[in-house]
């Protein structure tokens, strides 16, 4: 009973110095909020020669291709379409397109046409299909499966997810199209997620405040380090026709975009790794509550250190398995990846693994040195019974 005591006392003034240090960053985080804030003026809309509208397959009619004729995905001939247009409804006819990757056609499916206006009248090409249901479909299905496994959590959870996309599509990325600095944007969006979704997910508790604490510091520390890396490598942000248009529409910073993709990428990963420590700490603390500081911190480093080498590989494979066309493209066309691995394209990649890897690697001695502090009990004679 005396050890819990002492214990209790204990973290009272870690908890005072984690509010002390967590209220100015939220206060920060708010004026940020408010004064990047993207206002409701229009923002400039890239240049486009076409409109898109919904549409159903009525008919096909393929015919043979010619001899000369690329290889197609779609075959040759004609589609026949109902289109949903703002003056009403009308059958249109398409070309079956030529193109890789061109959408495979039957009659019913539910598609976009894209018509572009000439000399001659309107031109429509079946560009995509239509995957709203699907969807909606597979998003009701991750909120079934949270909520029937984790219950109160994974509805909490989607929750956050909820929070997050909100940020992200109402502030993160409407303030950068306004102008204003993509990386500044990016650390006060990373902070409000990680302050809003980390209480709402885990609770208000010492544990979830110490993984707060130790997630804005690494994502300080990948910035900082996003920063000179991309600035090392000389590294432009502009790889491909995207970028690139983003660049010359709107008048974005690549560089600082691409940084800020970085912050942005690794909040959840850190996240998970600094409320694994935290809780781990708190857990050993209270089964083990003669633990030392030293003797805490040791057994919750071990567990850091295997999380750590299962996560470093998730991150690399999901950086490579998101530009798996990008690597295949690369490499053959420079015939080696050791040849490939200097240009911007895959330099990027690299940065994007290793900054984010050293970020990560960073919040386990961090966070779990801050646990340790804030669950250590008395020493161990203090919970021996007098």
């Amino acid at each position: 009973m005396g050890a819990h005591g002492h214990a209790g006392h204990a973290t009272l003034p870690m908890t005072r110095v984690a509010w002390a240090v967590l209220a100015p960053l939220a206060v920060l985080t708010v004026v940020g909020l408010v004064v990047l804030w993207p206002s409701s003026a229009p923002v400039p809309e890239r240049p486009s020669a076409a409109q898109e509208f919904d549409g159903v397959v009525l008919a096909l009619e393929p015919q043979e291709c010619p001899e000369d004729a690329p290889e197609a995905s779609g075959g040759c001939g004609t589609v026949t379409v109902r289109v949903d247009a703002p003056d009403g409804e009308r059958e249109v006819e398409a070309p079956l397109s030529t193109a890789p990757g061109a959408p495979e056609l039957e009659v019913g499916d539910e598609v976009v046409v894209a018509a572009a206006e000439t000399p001659e009248g309107y031109l429509y090409g079946v560009v995509d299909h239509q995957r709203g249901p699907q969807l909606w479909a597979l998003l009701a299905a991750l909120g079934l499966a949270l909520v029937a496994f984790g219950r109160w959590r994974g509805l909490t959870a989607l929750v956050g997810l909820g929070i997050t996309f909100v940020v992200l599509l109402a502030f993160i990325v409407p303030a950068v199209i306004a102008g204003e600095a993509p990386v500044l944007v990016a650390l006060v969006g990373a902070s409000a997620v990680t302050l809003s979704v980390l209480y709402l997910t885990h609770g208000v508790s010492l544990s979830t405040t110490v993984a707060v604490m130790g997630t804005m510091a690494s994502l300080g520390l990948t910035a900082a380090l996003s920063e000179v890396a991309v600035g090392a490598l000389h590294l432009t942000g502009v790889t491909d026709d995207i970028s690139t248009a983003v660049t010359s529409t709107y008048g974005i910073d690549p560089r600082g975009l691409l940084v800020a993709s970085i912050i942005i990428g690794s909040v959840g990963v850190l996240d998970d790794v600094t409320v694994t420590q935290a809780a781990t700490v708190t857990e050993l603390g209270r089964a083990n509550p003669s633990y030392r500081f030293a003797e805490l911190y040791g057994a919750a480093a071990r567990v850091g250190r295997s999380h750590i080498a299962s996560v470093v590989n998730t991150i690399v494979l999901a950086y490579a398995g998101s530009s798996l066309p990008l690597l295949v493209l690369v490499v053959a066309d420079n015939g080696s990846l050791a040849g490939a691995a200097t240009t911007q394209l895959i330099a990027q990649e690299v940065v994007r693994s290793a900054v984010a890897t050293i970020g990560l690697i960073a919040a386990v001695p961090l966070t779990t040195a801050l646990a340790s502090l804030a669950t250590r009990t008395a020493e161990p004679e203090a919970a021996r019974p007098a």
